[in-house]
């Protein structure tokens, strides 16, 4: 799906003013709270940094078809853009990384690589051919391709807002057995669970893309600017050991020292553990890109 530069500033905008609700009291419960955070997990990580990420773009893993779409239903509920087009813009940024076509080199300057480079619309990198390029395998998957119909993009944010504010409404009813109370609630989890939740989990992947190609530690020589930062590699459940991922791109495992902790390859591993994952790329085994676009990525 493709968005208007001013749209998607609007967005980021609106965004941002409704997550600062949370700073009204009568708006703060502690269960919004917790579901701000579970949703850091539910869909930051398991749907953009696993199912977004180390699934679709660098198949450095294998699951069922229905795991795989339901991974990417959650990462598309954190206003990423679709998975066709985070796909191809983040194998196009491995591809040419920190070099002139990279589409978010901090050598331009920090604010572009964090979020400026997709204020501007860039036809260079929204359009059919790159897609075509970069994404092939999802361009001919019908299931992403529905996802990339604008109204089936508007449902499912609806559909997540939905589920928020009925889901308060209920336990605040319940709880209270007031109207005041279950909008109270209600609103609450909307404004943690979907609003507060979304710009943690946008600001946490845009560091990825900043911070850890400026400052941190280096284990291997790559040609890039890739970093590890602990403090990223921390917030974003495993994204941060960036430098380590930049050596091995279709590696599920981005932390590899004792200290880099990376809950998300945790989780790939009790996904294996379990039946649900498998031909896990671990490190130093990366295997040979089984597709054309795979090779591109890496």
């Amino acid at each position: 799906m493709l968005f208007a530069a001013d749209f998607v500033l609007a967005v980021i905008i609106a965004f941002h003013l409704l997550a600062l609700l949370g700073c009204v009291p009568w708006l703060f419960s502690w269960s919004g709270l917790a579901w701000a955070l579970a949703g850091l997990y539910l869909f930051g990580t398991l749907g953009v940094n696993i199912g977004y990420h180390r699934l679709l773009t660098h198949r450095g893993f294998v699951c069922p078809r229905w795991l795989e779409h339901g991974l990417a239903l959650l990462g598309a509920c954190c206003w990423q853009g679709s998975p066709m087009s985070w796909v191809a813009i983040h194998r196009m940024h491995h591809q040419h990384s920190d070099e002139p076509d990279d589409p978010h080199s901090p050598r331009t300057n920090f604010f572009w690589s964090h979020m400026g480079w997709f204020l501007i619309y860039d036809p260079a990198i929204y359009n059919l051919s790159t897609y075509d390029r970069y994404a092939r395998d999802l361009l001919l998957d019908r299931f992403y391709k529905w996802l990339e119909r604008p109204v089936v993009w508007r449902n499912l944010h609806r559909a997540q807002w939905a589920v928020f504010v009925c889901l308060g409404a209920l336990v605040g009813g319940l709880a209270t057995w007031s109207p005041t109370g279950a909008v109270q609630l209600a609103l609450s989890w909307l404004v943690w669970g979907v609003f507060v939740r979304t710009v943690a989990v946008w600001h946490i992947t845009w560091s990825v893309n900043s911070v850890t190609h400026i400052w941190g530690y280096r284990n291997f020589d790559t040609h890039d600017d890739s970093r590890n930062n602990w403090l990223v590699g921390l917030l974003s459940n495993g994204e941060g050991w960036h430098n380590n991922h930049h050596a091995q791109p279709r590696c599920a495992a981005h932390g590899q020292r004792w200290w880099e902790v990376d809950v998300s390859y945790l989780t790939i591993r009790l996904l294996e553990r379990v039946g649900l994952a498998w031909g896990v790329v671990r490190p130093g085994h990366e295997r040979s890109p089984e597709r054309p676009e795979e090779a591109r990525a890496a």
